[in-house]
């Protein structure tokens, strides 16, 4: 007859190490605390976070929430074992779905999911969610961890992350009704793929036979996954400071400027974009140079070296312009809005 103690299983012996999460929870204490903001009450450890909005000094704010991952970048990530930068990007595709509506992001948890904690892996993660939260102005308000044995290889994980933001009423965007013909289509330069395209990406890797620690065919000077792994540029620091003078803005992410720069237009007006108006970086010239992907399907897959297109009027363009070029930003007149007859998107 068996020992009923030495038969006794723990939570370990299923591969969840509890004490490693307390560990985890420890380590990154600090990272939350640097985010810290107008609004924030509480910290790390709480059943949920706490926030408070009036302290914000909001007369008739409407709340924007928007949740989001990475895909498959973090696939890169893992091939690399390089996780410091993920976090960011994850923070990005939040925060700047938040500020094309106007609104100020206030805080950010996230979603860190894996077979087995690593704790230094984790905390690389969250130590990028705590500078991106730092970038976009917002409280790392709290988070998960889920360790979940058999649903994960050795050294997987996936993350997704939540933000909630604030705008007042009247400064909601987009202002549609606002919107006309000759309306100036501004674009902010992108760091890069961003977070969207990598399965295609990754597929043309594939086929074009190439080594991801071997020189990028766009820039010798750095590794394919080096440079694939750029993160995501926040654009809300910036974009807070003209919100009052635009009229619309379309996060350029999964779609691309064909099917995002639309979710903000009125049914009777189109963008007319010029190709050849901004810098593209040479990683999607490459893609273009293969062959292997045709323009259409790439400009709705990337974002092409724009990731944020804006809508003013050609009053405020300059004045938009400037503030934004001064605050680091590369801008570039793209396009205008034209008379709808077709397509809502064309390209000259």
């Amino acid at each position: 007859m068996k020992n009923a103690e030495s038969s006794s299983l723990n939570y370990a012996d299923a591969g969840v190490d509890i004490d490693k999460g307390n560990a985890l929870v420890e380590k990154i204490k600090p990272l939350a605390a640097a985010t810290k903001r107008t609004g924030l009450a509480g910290g790390l450890g709480g059943f949920g976070g706490l926030f408070d909005l009036k302290a914000c000094g909001y007369d008739d704010p409407i709340l924007v929430a928007a949740t989001d991952g990475v895909g498959t970048k973090l696939k890169l990530a893992q091939i690399a074992d390089k996780h410091d930068t993920i976090g960011i990007d994850l923070v990005a595709m939040c925060v700047n779905d938040l500020v094309v509506q106007g609104a100020e992001p206030l805080f950010f948890l996230d979603y860190f999911a894996t077979g087995a904690l690593d704790v230094d892996q984790a905390a690389a993660v969250v130590a990028g969610v705590a500078e991106g939260c730092k970038q976009a102005g917002c409280a790392l308000l709290g988070g998960e961890t889920a360790e979940m044995p058999g649903m994960y290889g050795g050294g997987e994980y996936d993350v997704a992350g939540f933000a909630v933001g604030a705008v007042e009423r009247e400064a909601m965007l987009p202002k549609m009704n606002a919107m006309q013909e000759g309306d100036v289509l501004l674009g902010l330069g992108s760091s890069g793929l961003h977070s969207n395209g990598y399965s295609l990406l990754r597929k043309l890797v594939e086929t074009e036979g190439l080594d991801w620690d071997g020189p990028c065919p766009a820039d010798h000077q750095r590794t394919l996954i080096d440079m694939c792994l750029e993160p995501t540029r926040i654009y809300v620091k910036p974009l807070l400071a003209v919100c009052s003078k635009l009229k619309g803005m379309a996060h350029i992410t999964g779609g691309g400027l064909t099917e995002n720069i639309p979710r903000v237009l009125p049914a009777q007006l189109a963008a007319e974009i010029d190709k050849g108006s901004w810098e593209m970086p040479a990683l999607f010239e490459w893609m273009l140079r293969t062959g292997r992907i045709d323009a259409a399907e790439a400009y709705r897959s990337f974002n092409m070296g724009i990731g944020m297109a804006l809508i003013v009027s050609e009053a405020e363009a300059e004045a938009v312009t400037a503030s934004l070029t001064a605050a680091g930003e590369a801008v570039f007149r793209i396009g205008q809005l034209v008379s709808r007859d077709g397509n809502a998107v064309c390209y000259i």
